[in-house]
Order: C-alpha cells, then structure tokens, then sequence
C-alpha cells in the first residue's frame, strides 16, 4: 500500500501529467470536431460513429486517448530513472517489481479514466459539429440500435431515443448496434497501451524509447494477429477491422494475408474470439515477463 501511495504522489505531483491529460482531451476534442465536421449527408451509422467519438485516424497506429495514456506510462517510468524516489529500488529486486507493479496498477485506472473523458468530450464534440444534413441512425431508426439500449428505453416506455429528452441527444452515437462493445474495447486499449508504455520504458530505461516501441507495436500486432486467424480459418472480427487497435496497415494487411478487400475478409467473428483475445494478450504478458527478467539482472530500475 505505500508503493500505492508514492506511485500515485508522484503521478498527481507531476506537472506533466495534468499538460498530457489537458492536451489529449482538447487534441481529442478538435480531431473528433473535424472529422464529424466532413462527414457525407445521410445517416450515420455504428463503425463511423465509433471512429468519431474515439478519434481515430489512419495517419497514427493509435487513438489519441491510447497514444496520450502510453505516453503517461513510459514518462512514469522515465521520471523514476531519471529521479528515483525510494533509495532501496535499486537493490532490492523484490521492492524494484513492486514498485513496477504499483506503476502498473495506478496507471491503469488513470487510463480508463482517460478514455472515458475522451468519450464524453468527444460526444459533446460530435454532437455540436455534424453537418445538417447528417442523421444519427440510432436516433432515427430503433433497429439501429444496440440490444442493451433498445431493452434499457423499452423498460421506461420509449421506443427509441427521440423520447428522450434533448439534454440526452448527444448519447445518440454511443447507443447504435454494436457501439457499445467497441467503446469498450477503446478503453480496454488505452488501458493495455498505458501498460505497454510502462513496460517498453521500463525496458528500455528511456521514456522517449518506450513510446517509440508502443509506436511500433500496433502495425506489427496487426500482422501477427491476421496471421493467425488465417491460420485458424478465421475472418478478421468485423468490430476488429471496423475500429481498433490497427487503423494504420489494415488495408495492407488484408491485401497479403487474405488476398481481397477488407469487405471481403472481414466476417462475423465475435470481437471476443479466443484466438484474436490471446493474439492481443500475449505481447502484453510477454513483455511483462521480459520486463521481470530484465530487472533481476540490473542492480537498477
């Protein structure tokens, strides 16, 4: 518990970590203003909106959110090299994993927290920046929307959201088939990423290295995971190939691997297939094992 403590001391005591947080939130809020601002006239449907409110963009191989809570965890690792707070880090190796362990641990929450944020502000965002002549389907169309939404407005009498009160228009995009699992899955990964800063820095010693290895990470993750779908007789998971975490080489990875377009490759494989789950989790645990091993040869974070 006083890892607990001084980890997160040390995290809110930071400048840095208020000017990251500050940055991604607006960056996030402009990208998703500007992309809404150029979407076509007609409805807008699930996979568009979940690319609106998580601000995702081909040019970087991550969400604004994720890039931004990888950041944080490799600066929270680079700040503790650089000026290291608990003198018996560097020798007891025991202490030095705890200490790993707690970085992991507060970063995480702060991730999710993080994304959560983006969501919100990016709803706000969206909603204020659509074009007239674009329709949200799930406010229009009540079998656009996701079964959990569509049960939640029945229980109160409503048949879809244009009962609802105005306040509530902005929660439109988030409602619409399939979108709720996918804003979950956007959290799940700028929690992994916010880890996966942590444990590429703390490989490395050098915040500016870690970021750059997360960077790394997602086109090479991508490969790995359609390889091995293919290899299984899997489609892509249409969640998958709709949103996250891959945005930068997915066309070139459907091209080579499957041999078509990504229409044609992408199926109707759950988001939670076993073999895309232990694709996604083994560079994780992988690097969480290299990063243990790694720290029992140093005398030093």
């Amino acid at each position: 518990m006083r890892v607990l403590a001084y980890e997160l001391r040390r995290l809110r005591g930071l400048r840095s970590t208020w000017l990251l947080l500050a940055a991604v939130l607006l960056c996030d809020a402009v990208v998703a203003a500007v992309l809404a601002g150029q979407a076509p006239p007609g409805p807008l449907g699930g996979p568009a909106g979940v690319r609106l409110l998580t601000a995702a963009v081909p040019l970087i191989p991550l969400p604004f959110a994720a890039l931004g809570a990888g950041v944080l965890g490799a600066l929270s690792y680079g700040h503790e090299v650089r000026h290291p707070g608990l003198a018996a880090s560097l020798v007891a190796y025991g202490r030095r994993v705890r200490l790993l362990l707690a970085k992991l641990l507060v970063v995480g929450p702060v991730a999710a927290l993080l994304a959560l944020a983006t969501l919100l502000v990016d709803l706000a965002a969206v909603h204020l920046a659509l074009p007239d002549g674009v329709t949200v389907a799930a406010r229009t169309d009540p079998g656009a929307l996701s079964g959990g939404a569509s049960a939640a407005l029945g229980a109160v009498g409503l048949g879809g959201p244009a009962g609802l009160p105005g306040l509530f228009a902005p929660l439109a995009p988030a409602i619409g088939h399939g979108v709720p699992a996918a804003l979950l899955a956007f959290v799940l990964l700028t929690v992994v990423a916010a880890w996966t800063g942590v444990l590429t820095a703390s490989l490395t010693r050098s915040a500016a290295a870690g970021v750059l290895l997360l960077c790394a990470l997602p086109p090479l993750l991508e490969s790995g995971v359609a390889l091995l779908l293919r290899r299984t007789g899997r489609p892509w998971p249409t969640r998958a190939a709709e949103l996250l975490p891959f945005q930068s080489g997915v066309e070139w990875a459907y091209g080579w691997v499957y041999g078509g377009t990504r229409e044609a490759a992408a199926g109707g494989a759950a988001l939670t297939d076993p073999a895309l789950l232990a694709a996604v989790a083994a560079p994780a645990g992988a690097l969480l094992l290299a990063a243990l091993l790694v720290q029992a040869r140093r005398r030093a974070l």
